[in-house]
Parts: structure tokens; sequence; C-alpha cells
């Protein structure tokens, strides 16, 4: 029996993978053949902005109707020239512009120069793998997503951002074994691919950011001062700086500990909440109409006052939200699942105005696009 293949993605590369998809899943894009489109432009784009692209590239997505996808892309101010359908090997390559990617502030998508190359070369081998290349650009757009949120035991659940028409095309995946089960709401992933998982278990360094947990404690934290220092050293200069802002916000005044804390543990994953819960929050949502609205004004509002988001106990304390952890987190997950809010992938303290509330008019103030720093690089 063969031994599998060891995962491509590291426990930070695979949540940088989700940010991606999550992105381009917020884009007003009419279809899957966009949206894959934008995929692929997107990871090359992300670091500066501009990413190349061939003739040749955009022939091997297959898609039904090339010159739509593309229009589409145009539609959000993307900046692709026509020499993109010169399907002959030997045209140059065609520099495609992302104008919210070029962005030196409130940059979206900020990704390190070796997260970028595995994240993009996860991209390619995902899509060329032998079960998902032939199959429709929605069934290949949903193998992403479906990898990328399949943990290292190959189960997964579906984000609330897959794209419907890919939730359509998960019986494909399951026809030509990419996917080993596929229910309403959780999956597994074949044990072929299973390298393409974007939920691996940690290293023994990763592992060494953690302690044992205490009694009574669903984690615990000691806080290490060179480890903390060599950790924001580590990270990128936007995050940097994300760090330093909430370390120093004199309104929030946490302590170091605190902070430390709040960045170097890595975050839960696969939060499924019990029905006790899920009943709790239908009763309590009854009596908050304007919920959507009234977060997301709040996110502006506090990021004006502190220099950066609140955490989610912070956003249920200002206003008033009374109610336990548990059904507090389920309904800033239902507020970021109907895009009403949005953050930085796991980045803590990064809450803020998502694309329905933009749509309302409640956005941040001067850039009109959210602060994403990325997690340290491993």
């Amino acid at each position: 029996m063969s031994q599998p293949l060891p995962f491509l993605l590291t426990v930070k590369q695979g949540e940088a993978a989700r940010a991606l998809l999550s992105y381009v899943a917020s884009l007003p894009l009419p279809g899957t053949e966009p949206q894959l489109l934008a995929t692929v432009v997107t990871i090359r784009a992300v670091r500066v902005g501009t990413g190349n692209l061939t003739g040749g590239d955009l022939a091997a997505l297959r898609l039904n109707d090339p010159p739509a996808a593309v229009e589409a892309l145009r539609g959000l101010g993307w900046q692709i020239g026509d020499a993109i359908f010169d399907s002959d090997p030997a045209a140059p390559p065609v520099p495609v512009t992302v104008p919210d990617l070029a962005c030196e502030t409130d940059h979206p998508l900020l990704m390190g120069k070796q997260m970028r190359s595995r994240v993009s070369g996860w991209t390619t081998r995902a899509l060329t793998a032998k079960p998902l290349k032939k199959l429709s650009p929605a069934a290949r757009l949903a193998g992403l997503f479906t990898a990328a949120h399949s943990t290292a035991t190959l189960l997964g659940r579906y984000p609330a951002d897959l794209p419907e028409a890919c939730r359509s095309a998960l019986p494909h995946l399951l026809d030509k074994g990419f996917l080993a089960e596929a229910g309403d709401t959780t999956f597994q992933l074949a044990p072929a691919v299973g390298h393409l998982a974007g939920m691996r278990p940690p290293t023994d360094q990763e592992r060494a950011l953690r302690r044992p947990a205490r009694p009574g404690s669903a984690r615990w934290f000691e806080y290490d001062p060179e480890a903390w220092n060599r950790w924001k050293t580590a990270a990128t200069p936007a995050l940097r700086h994300h760090v330093e802002s909430v370390e120093s916000c004199s309104r929030c005044a946490l302590s170091v500990e605190r902070v430390a804390e709040s960045f170097m543990l890595p975050p839960g994953i696969n939060k499924f909440f019990s029905q006790n819960v899920k009943i709790a929050y239908g009763q309590w949502k009854d009596e908050h109409p304007d919920r959507g609205r009234q977060a997301a004004e709040y996110t502006v509002a506090f990021r004006a006052e502190h220099g950066h988001g609140p955490s989610f106990k912070q956003l249920g304390d200002g206003l008033g939200w009374t109610l336990p952890r548990p059904v507090l987190g389920f309904i800033v997950n239902r507020l970021l699942a109907n895009k009403w809010l949005t953050k930085t992938g796991d980045v803590p303290w990064t809450l803020r105005p998502g694309t329905a509330a933009q749509q309302q008019g409640i956005t941040l103030p001067a850039a009109r696009k959210p602060q994403a720093p990325e997690p340290a690089r491993s």
C-alpha cells in the first residue's frame, strides 16, 4: 500500500488558502467561471497587485465562455488586455492588475512571498488533480473549497460562502472520486487527494506555541516575552502594524500577555454549535431585526476610536448583547456569513463592515476596503 503524500499546506498556508477563496466568493461576480478565473488571477497578483497570465493559462481553465469571464472581471475594474485571448505558446504573458491588491494600506489579502508561492502551487495541484481536471468550472471550484476546508482526517464542513453552483456540483466530485462522502453539511475528502487538505495538524514547532490545558480551561497560554518578540519579528509588516495597534490601544488597555495569547495560539477550527445555541439564537434574532446594520456601524465607530476592529466580545458588549459566549459566537458567525461583517481569516481584532453593509453605505472612512494583516509565517 502506497504511503500518503505529505500535506502541501502548513496551518497558516491553509488559512491563507481559505482567505483567498473567501475573498473571491465575496466579489460580485455572476458565476463560477469568472470566480475560478478570479482565483487564479488573485493568487498571482496578491502581493503587488499585478500578476502575469498567459493565453495558455486561460485556455487551461477550460471555461465555457472565456470572454464573458474576462469581461466580468473587467467590470470590477480589473485591468486585463485583449492579448489574454492569444493562446500561442510563444505569446508573452499578459499583466493583469487588480486595484484592490495594489493598495499599500488596507490590503484585503496580504501574503508573504513564500506563502503566496505555496498557496499558488496548491491551487494548481488541486485544479489539475486527476479527479478534478476534466470537470466543470463549478466542480473544480468546489474542489478547491472542499480541499481547503478539509481536516487531516479528511473530514470537513462546507463553508458558509461556498457558491451555490459549487454545491450543486458536489455529486460530480463524488462520481470522480475527489470526495468519498458528501452530506448536507459535511463531507469527506478521498484519501487519494488527502494531501490537498488545508486543515492539517500543526508540526512540533507549531505545537510549541500551545500549552497543556488547565483543569476547567479550554486552552492555556504561557507568556514568553522572547517567543512573542520572535513571533512578531516573523510577522509581515502589515500584521506587525496591526498587532502594535492593539498592544498600544489606550482604550482597550489590554495586557501584553492577553494580546500575545490571542495572536499566537492557533484558533479553533470546525466550530460546530449545539442545537440549544441555535434555538437561543432564533429567539434572540427576532428581537434584534436590525442586528446586521448595528454591528457594522459599531465596527466603524470602534475602529475610529481604537485604530483596530473589535473582538467578538467587544462587539457584543458595545451593543449590549449580554449573551453566553457560544450564542454570541454564533451570532457573529451568522453576521459574517450574511456579509454584514467581514474579518481577516482568523486574525483577531479585524471585524469590519462586510459587502452587505457596504452596499448600505456603511464603510470604513478613507480606505474603502478592509484592513487585512496576514498571519505570521511559520
